[in-house]
């Protein structure tokens, strides 16, 4: 700080500091403790409940002791590029990400983090489904499937959506995970599981392409070199019907 800041900015500095890391950071001269204390407590307290709120499965499979010190951490040394509230699943997971090393005790907490804070990004987006120009009766074969906008497709080395404190995979997996995350139209955000097969026909159905369900179908049937086709477009009728269900496939497009 340079010597010719006003003294009043000085001990800012130096309360903001203390409430951060107090450990480390005296509080400013001439204060009670007891008046320092409120201050720490209300301003820690709001953080830690405010990502427990947005990390709830972290916060579960974490002691006291563990989530207490991550927040701290993060607390004390993360510098945000926002003062917004709602933007700090963002500035915690950007800590996770380049600050905090996970890998020995919790080696997916990062994709954890970040499975969580797609729920809750999903969840306050202010868009809303768009209908129009949707047969929501069509038929998802002969037509041009058309999906929600508001979908998140992902993978993930470790079962993100599968982790609790029942269980804390200690290696990962030999197969990847892929989910699509969705909120409907009652603004209900869930999530759906899928194989490499039905992760690359959400792949093609978010292509721009005037193609049918089954001309998306077949071509996939085409990548994967499978000997029954059909197999392959009936599987995939089936998936596509219980997209529909979710509102991640809203109908076909409308003649």
């Amino acid at each position: 700080m340079p010597s010719n800041t006003p003294e009043f900015i000085q001990k800012q500095y130096e309360f903001t500091r203390h409430c951060r890391d107090p450990e480390k950071h005296p509080a400013p001269g001439n204060i009670e403790d007891r008046r320092m204390a409120v201050y720490r407590d209300l301003l820690y307290n709001n953080i830690e409940g405010f990502m427990a709120n947005n990390f709830p499965v972290i916060r579960r499979i974490m002691t006291d002791e563990q989530w207490h010190q991550l927040i701290r951490k993060y607390f004390a040394n993360h510098k945000a590029s926002t003062p917004l509230f709602s933007k700090l699943p963002t500035e915690f997971l950007l800590f996770l990400e380049n600050e905090f090393d996970q890998q020995s005790r919790f080696p997916y907490l990062l994709e954890l983090a970040h499975y969580e804070w797609v729920e809750s990004s999903l969840a306050m987006d202010i868009r809303e489904i768009d209908f129009s120009g949707v047969d929501s009766e069509g038929d998802l074969l002969n037509g041009i499937p058309v999906i929600n906008t508001l979908i998140l497709k992902l993978s993930y080395e470790f079962p993100v959506h599968k982790i609790g404190p029942d269980y804390l995979p200690d290696k990962k997996p030999d197969q990847q995970t892929y989910l699509v995350v969705y909120r409907d139209r009652n603004d209900k955000v869930g999530f759906m599981e899928l194989n490499p097969v039905t992760a690359r026909l959400l792949e093609r159905l978010s292509e721009e392409s005037d193609l049918s369900g089954f001309d998306r179908l077949q071509a996939i049937a085409e990548e994967i070199q499978h000997p029954q086709p059909e197999i392959v477009i009936k599987g995939g009728l089936e998936v596509l019907q219980q997209m529909q269900q979710r509102d991640i496939v809203l109908g076909v497009k409308s003649q």
